[in-house]
């Protein structure tokens, strides 16, 4: 497959393009990516150095691809954390640049926000655009626990809450949920759950809680799970393939007690999970 990725770059480490263009080049798909920032590093460091690229540079790249006559073969969009809403509105014009050649071509959105204990990370006006704009576009997004919440303007703790979450933010527009890190009042002590939410039903995979947070591995589930669904259209499959081979290869950089998440490394994992979780029907 062919998969349009626009995403933030950094030289050194593996977030945005650089956590997710590797694993799907790895699984056989052909990336193109399109950078939005290019970085010496994840601002995680809380220092580096390089630019923030403008939406008409983002737009300038998908217009050379086009004119080389590409979009057609374009099998999906991927998108991440947008910096701000220019960049955003160029990513939304791809889409539709896609879209309207290629009807079957699905748009996959991390909308990356903020984080349980960080809160909105984001620059202002940015919660907004996911909300209204982004997500609304989306036929996949893959929230965290607390952009989830922000989504739905509502609390997920329970299963009932995280059952009427997903209903609210189905209702913004897009037709698959994934929820790439949950802990609701069901979740046991030292696990921690994924849940997918589609139209054939909702699904979890349970993973043991590893002993790290670190950068990149949200971009890297939300590009195995959207080159999964691509292929098989199962939800439960593609979540339960993904969630493999992250902790497959979290569990192999908490080994080696990077900093970093071990992608070159552990690239077998990508293919041949180490350990191969199941989805249950929730």
């Amino acid at each position: 497959m062919n998969i349009l990725s626009i995403q933030s770059w950094v030289a050194y480490g593996h977030v945005g393009n650089a956590a997710a263009m590797f694993p799907m080049q790895r699984l056989g798909h052909d990336v193109w990516a399109v950078n939005t920032v290019q970085f010496s590093n994840h601002t995680g460091y809380g220092a580096w150095k390089g630019s923030v690229f403008t939406g008409d540079a983002v737009r300038d790249v998908v217009t050379g691809i086009e004119e080389r006559g590409a979009l057609p073969r374009c099998d999906g969009v991927l998108s991440g954390y947008m910096g701000d809403a220019s960049i955003g509105e160029a990513i939304l014009d791809a889409v539709a640049k896609v879209k309207a050649v290629r009807s079957d071509a699905l748009y996959c959105c991390d909308p990356v926000i903020g984080d349980v204990g960080r809160g909105v990370f984001v620059r202002p006006g940015i919660p907004e655009f996911m909300k209204a704009r982004a997500v609304a576009s989306a036929d996949i997004i893959t929230p965290n626990h607390f952009e989830l919440e922000l989504l739905a303007g509502r609390e997920a703790r329970t299963q009932s809450d995280l059952a009427a979450a997903l209903d609210a933010v189905h209702a913004l527009g897009p037709k698959v949920i994934v929820v790439t890190s949950l802990h609701t009042t069901d979740t046991p002590e030292g696990v921690i759950d994924l849940v997918v939410s589609a139209a054939e039903g909702r699904f979890r995979v349970r993973t043991p809680l590893l002993p790290l947070a670190i950068n990149g591995a949200g971009d890297a589930i939300a590009a195995l799970f959207f080159v999964h669904y691509l292929q098989t259209r199962d939800a439960g499959e593609a979540l339960a393939r993904a969630a493999s081979s992250v902790y497959g290869l979290l569990k192999r950089t908490v080994d080696a007690g990077s900093r970093e998440i071990l992608l070159i490394e552990a690239q077998d994992e990508f293919v041949t999970p180490t350990t191969r979780f199941k989805a249950e029907r929730m």
